[in-house]
Order: structure tokens, then sequence, then C-alpha cells
């Protein structure tokens, strides 16, 4: 099993200086994909997805917090 810091690659992306460097990034994140083996990118994937879920839920955690919303009246 592998383990993917997805949280390291979203943060060097939001904190990217250019679409080019962002790009270089994502370009970093498809070649370590290719590279894998089947089992190695079933894991990739279930962890990708289990990140992106976390961090949905985060922002519209935060969104509604921020906004208001989901507040009892």
């Amino acid at each position: 099993m592998i383990n993917i810091d997805f949280k390291r690659f979203h943060i060097r992306s939001m904190n990217a200086a250019s679409d080019e460097e962002r790009g270089q990034i994502n370009q970093e994140l498809k070649d370590l994909y290719a590279s894998l083996g089947d089992e190695d990118k079933k894991d990739f994937n279930e962890q990708l997805q289990k990140f992106l879920s976390k961090e949905v839920s985060r922002i519209k955690s935060d969104y509604e917090s921020v906004n208001g919303l989901g507040q009892p009246n």
C-alpha cells in the first residue's frame, strides 16, 4: 500500500506563483500515478477520493459558518 500526501500537493498548488507552476505540480501527480502498478493505482484513487471528500466537507462547513447557514433559528 502506498501513502500519498495529497494535502502537501494541494497546499503547494494553492500557493503556486503561476498557472505554469500549478501545472507542473499537477504533472508531478500524473507522473506519479503513471508510475504505479494496478494495485497502487487503486490505493491512489481511494486515497484521493477520501482527501477530496474531506476537503469538500471542510470547505462546506467553513462556508456555512461564515454565512450563518446551518445555524438553528
